[in-house]
Order: structure tokens, then C-alpha cells, then sequence
């Protein structure tokens, strides 16, 4: 911390700042931009791994400030069945049952 304080006077002490020069305007972030997203996906019980990421891609785009809605077709609408989303068990994600309750709490809109 006391090295990056010191680093980013260097420019000041040598008169770079009057150039523009500054490295303090170097390492701000950028503006975030919200975009408006549509996931589509056709994936059913058949794959878990895969009728999961739909969800669970979507809850994370969401929690990063985009707008996100989800358009299932095909073998994916029978996820939305309580019984089918229960027994669906993706491999190194969390059941779909609970992503899908995230989903649902975020407010993200599903079509099917």
C-alpha cells in the first residue's frame, strides 16, 4: 500500500502531472454498462449439466447489474416443473432446484 502512494507521486514530483500524466486517472475503473440479455435454451432433464446453465448464467449476468431474461423451448420447458427441477442434479453446480429459487427471488423473467 505505502509502495503504490509512493508510485503514484512520481508523476507530480517530476512536473508529469501538468501533462496529463497522472497515475491515479491510470487505474480507475471503467464506466459499467448495462446491457439488456436474452438466454435461450433447449436443453432438458436429459443433460442436467447443460439445462442448468441457462439459470445459473443468467443469475450471475443478473447479480452483475445486466437486465437478463430467460426463453426456454423444446425439452427445457418441462424444467419448470417443481418435480422435474427437484431431480434435475447438474455436475459441479448447485441443484437446479436452488438456482432456480435464486432465479425466481432475483425477478428474472422465464418464457417458455
Amino acid at each position: 500500500m505505502l509502495r503504490r502512494q509512493l508510485l503514484a507521486k512520481v508523476p507530480q514530483w517530476f512536473g508529469f502531472s501538468l501533462f496529463g500524466l497522472n497515475a491515479a486517472d491510470a487505474q480507475q475503473p471503467p464506466d459499467h454498462k448495462s446491457l439488456k440479455i436474452m438466454m435461450k435454451s433447449a436443453w432438458g432433464s436429459d443433460d442436467p449439466t447443460r439445462a442448468s446453465f441457462v439459470f445459473a448464467h443468467g443469475l450471475a449476468l443478473a447479480e452483475a447489474g445486466h437486465e437478463v431474461r430467460i426463453f426456454l423451448t423444446g425439452e427445457a420447458t418441462y424444467l419448470m416443473r417443481k418435480a422435474t427441477a427437484t431431480a434435475v442434479f447438474p455436475v459441479g453446480w448447485p441443484p437446479l432446484s436452488e438456482t432456480l429459487a435464486k432465479v425466481v427471488a432475483k425477478g428474472i423473467p422465464i418464457f417458455s
